[in-house]
């Protein structure tokens, strides 16, 4: 597998030395305002607010991590002076910005944002969030390919790893009770579309689990072969290396669900409210919130990262790639053909 020197220095940067990937998730929106004004009583969570906790989940969580995720409009200035230049630095260009319809939610870059602006600033990689079920109408699901098909060529134009996010939802007309007893079907249903499934111009996707994430049963039980197996058909013909999300799940249920995906062939993990959610719980104590991050949290990832390390695949050896990864252009010709393909967009072999 031939990858251009700019998305495979990138994926470098976001991975461990290993090739692991363990990815602190700090771009989440509703998770963090909403509970902000609740706690508060308001109707918009004040920016200072969201800035203090976003600032101290990368204080103390980012050094447990290989990479961090932040969003431009919330986190980008209030956390990246906290954050070691050695992590790898993943910016979200799509933020919560969708548009919703009664046939499905169209998603859009931050205003005046897209994998340009993220490399400008000092950006390893791109992630997008695309929401998408397949029961959505035509027109939604036209737009969500070509949003998808802009932000795959803008990734190459700028040579920055795209690391793609499938998210299901519920319809407006959908209760949350509903959506619950579909959510896993949805998911199966969502990555088996060939079309917003193509791995071309993706190199790393971002996938919620496919199955339950409460109660998880234990990978090792005589009954977890039910859930392995859905965790062993969702990696069948991704052809890139890909991590899971934790969806909120709780910290015992987050490592259950890693070690089916491990087992699945995934290189890592991209998570956040499962390492940070109960420090965040004791928000607007700002000084117990902060001692909870310091001395809990990042034993969460601590054992995140363990298992991490013993069952995730490096992503150099994602089973479709056969451990062949190599920057191209490459060699005496290096600097004419690379300059070749920053004018161009082409490749030529």
């Amino acid at each position: 597998m031939n990858i251009t020197p700019g998305k495979l220095w990138g994926l470098r940067r976001l991975a461990d030395e290993n090739g692991r990937f363990k990815m602190l998730a700090m771009d989440q929106t509703g998770p963090i305002v909403n509970p902000i004004k609740a706690a508060l009583n308001v109707a918009h969570a004040p920016y200072h607010h969201i800035a203090a906790v976003k600032r101290l989940l990368g204080t103390y969580l980012a050094p447990k991590a290989s990479a961090v995720l932040i969003d431009p409009p919330l986190g980008y200035s209030a956390t990246v002076d906290g954050i070691s230049a050695r992590k790898g630095l993943l910016v979200a260009t799509e933020w919560a910005t969708w548009e919703v319809t009664k046939n499905g939610r169209k998603s859009q870059n931050i205003p005046g944002w897209n994998p340009g602006v993220i490399r400008k600033i000092g950006g390893d990689g791109v992630k997008v969030n695309l929401w998408f079920r397949a029961d959505v109408s035509d027109d939604v699901k036209e737009h969500q390919l070509a949003y998808l098909n802009s932000v795959k060529r803008d990734c190459r134009e700028n040579d920055i790893p795209f690391i793609l996010e499938f998210l299901v939802y519920p319809f407006p007309d959908e209760t949350q009770e509903a959506f619950n007893a579909r959510r896993v079907e949805l998911v199966a249903g969502s990555l088996a579309d060939t079309d917003i499934m193509n791995p071309e111009g993706v190199d790393v996707y971002k996938l919620e689990p496919p199955t339950e994430t409460v109660d998880v049963p234990d990978p090792d039980a005589p009954d977890a072969a039910r859930i392995q197996k859905r965790f062993d058909d969702m990696a069948k013909g991704l052809g890139r290396p890909w991590v899971l999300l934790s969806a909120g799940s709780t910290p015992e249920d987050f490592l259950r669900l890693l070690t089916y995906a491990y087992r699945a062939g995934a290189s890592g993990y991209l998570a956040g409210r499962a390492i940070w959610s109960k420090a965040f719980s004791n928000f607007p104590d700002m000084a117990a919130m902060e001692k909870a991050l310091a001395d809990q949290a990042p034993r969460i990832m601590d054992d995140l990262n363990a298992l991490t390390d013993r069952m995730a695949t490096p992503w150099r050896e994602n089973r479709n790639w056969e451990n062949s990864v190599t920057a191209s252009p490459a060699g005496e010709d290096f600097a004419p053909r690379y300059a070749d393909f920053a004018r161009t967009g082409n490749l030529v072999a």
